[in-house]
């Protein structure tokens, strides 16, 4: 009789089988088409890189290999963005590392918020070949069936709401989106409101209704979804500098040939480049048109008090973290 960790497994292996049969048809007659699903809108940074990755993938195998991008959850929501690479169903997509956590539980580390001490420090970290990442990606093959292909810049997240936030006792009770995963919702539990786990589908329809007051993200997403329409205030808390990690099924990367493998490897470094350069040099423009938009901007000079939000934070990720992730802590502030 299977297990429920064995059924698991076993279906994991049938599916990933498929695929990979698939594949080596495809393969074999130098047509290789890979399908590849995201939440992100197809012009965001974060859904353009997609496509960038498809045109040069293109480029370096010599149009052996075709990538396919569906963007706007056209495959599914974020959950189910990440189980249908696991099983082979599709390629390849992007995902958050806390998201990431649901089914490989340590890559959550990743996503802890004011772990970073700046930019250069986070890209260091999720660069596929510190030995941090090399640890979680090997991690993350044995227990999903899929590996970081490449990680990039995703933003700093921001807070935004329906009015003026300054301090933790401004969001007691007040209802924030969060991320479906434990390392978001206690980034929002500690930052003083009531986290509400949504799916990013969801956002626009739980904060025009209501459901929820605010969310968290970067300022490039709050600027290309239009969040200004429906959040009037955006609170500069800072709280989580993250990368977006890009997975690729194992079974269909290892059927593919050395050269093919070599031509996704450059192409991936390419567009890690190119997305990360680009989303940290519109920041600062970013902002200025959601104020042109009418958001306003609320930080340090403000009154905001960034050093409250990120003592409620800290003191709730010890709490429930620090057990299961010192050691990759250790390891992670050691990385130059």
């Amino acid at each position: 009789m299977l297990t429920h960790g064995k059924f698991r497994h076993f279906a994991l292996s049938i599916a990933a089988a498929a695929s990979c049969s698939l594949f080596a048809f495809g393969a074999q007659a130098q047509d290789i088409e890979l399908n590849y699903g995201h939440m992100n809108s197809p012009t965001s940074i974060t859904g353009l890189q997609a496509d960038w990755l498809a045109e040069e993938v293109a480029k370096n195998t010599g149009g052996k290999v075709k990538i396919s991008v569906y963007p706007s959850s056209q495959l599914g929501k974020i959950q189910e963005l990440a189980e249908s690479v696991s099983t082979g169903a599709i390629a390849l997509s992007h995902n958050t590392a806390g998201a990431l956590s649901s089914l490989y539980e340590d890559f959550g580390v990743l996503d802890t918020p004011y772990l970073y001490r700046d930019y250069d420090h986070l890209m260091n970290v999720v660069d596929i070949h510190s030995p941090v990442m090399e640890e979680l990606n090997a991690g993350l093959i044995e227990n999903t069936n899929m590996r970081v292909l490449y990680a990039f810049y995703f933003g700093t997240r921001q807070l935004t709401a329906d009015r003026a936030i300054k301090t933790p006792a401004d969001l007691a009770g007040v209802k924030i989106r969060a991320i479906p995963s434990p390392v978001y919702l206690t980034a929002v539990e500690g930052l003083g409101a009531a986290p509400v786990p949504v799916d990013w589908s969801e956002v626009p329809t739980a904060l025009a209704t209501g459901i929820v007051q605010g969310q968290e993200n970067p300022v490039n997403v709050a600027l290309v979804h239009k969040l200004f329409d429906v959040q009037s205030h955006m609170m500069l808390t800072g709280h989580i500098s993250a990368a977006e990690i890009v997975v690729i099924n194992e079974d269909i990367w290892q059927g593919f040939p050395d050269d093919v493998k070599a031509g996704i490897e450059k192409a991936a470094e390419t567009v890690r480049q190119k997305a990360s350069k680009m989303i940290l040099d519109n920041e600062a423009g970013d902002l200025e048109k959601l104020k042109e938009a009418g958001m306003t901007i609320i930080g340090p000079d403000d009154g905001l008090d960034v050093a409250a939000f990120r003592a409620g934070v800290e003191k709730l990720v010890h709490e429930r973290f620090d057990e299961k992730y010192g050691a990759y802590y250790k390891e992670i502030s050691a990385i130059k």
